[in-house]
């Protein structure tokens, strides 16, 4: 069952068996949104990117985008770059695939952020989600949908982070500027 989430809350990602989630994708999905012309409605090509910054102790310490798709330890990897969008119509456009079990002990949250790399604000963007799969099965198990747009061109969406002995995702859904993962760090640091 899909729990549509709200900005900032946090579910468990434990099993409804009680037992521990082992393998998640984050998965994000766009379209561009059509722009009235003169001539009618058209849509440009829009190039969102996923990544997932590994954190130990508040301190960056790995990054999964188009460029560097496995972490050095091998836990997250990112599937490809899509530089359109709603290829899917409403599935993933991008996914990042982490491995719970094989993240080192010493990290201690992954932040996932979406931005622009070319440069369009979310204006531009319609339909835009982030949402958690059960890797294991295949089951969406949380849903953030990215309402309204805005003149920003990159958003912190959400992290997962330990809580006890096993995760919590929370829904960030915090807008940014910037073209690359790098440039969000001033934003990213905030949420942690």
């Amino acid at each position: 069952m899909t729990v549509n989430m709200t900005k900032g809350q946090a579910i468990s990602l434990q099993k409804n068996d009680g037992g521990s989630l082992t393998a998640v994708r984050m998965g994000l999905g766009w379209q561009a949104a059509p722009r009235r012309g003169l001539f009618g409605s058209r849509t440009r090509e829009i190039d969102l990117d996923a990544s997932a910054v590994l954190f130990a102790d508040k301190q960056p310490v790995d990054v999964v985008f188009f460029r560097h798709l496995v972490s050095d330890d091998g836990s997250v990897r990112h599937t490809g770059d899509n530089l359109v969008g709603g290829v899917g119509q409403g599935g993933d456009d991008e996914a990042i695939l982490v491995d719970l079990a094989r993240v080192p002990v010493h990290i201690d949250q992954i932040v996932f952020t979406v931005n622009s790399f070319t440069g369009q604000t979310f204006q531009e963007v319609q339909n835009a989600f982030c949402r958690l799969v059960d890797e294991t099965n295949g089951q969406e198990l949380a849903r953030y949908t990215l309402a309204g747009g805005g003149q920003y061109t990159a958003q912190i969406m959400a992290k997962v982070h330990r809580a006890g002995a096993g995760w919590q995702m929370t829904a960030i859904g915090t807008p940014a500027n910037g073209r690359t993962f790098q440039d969000l760090m001033p934003a990213v640091l905030p949420v942690l």
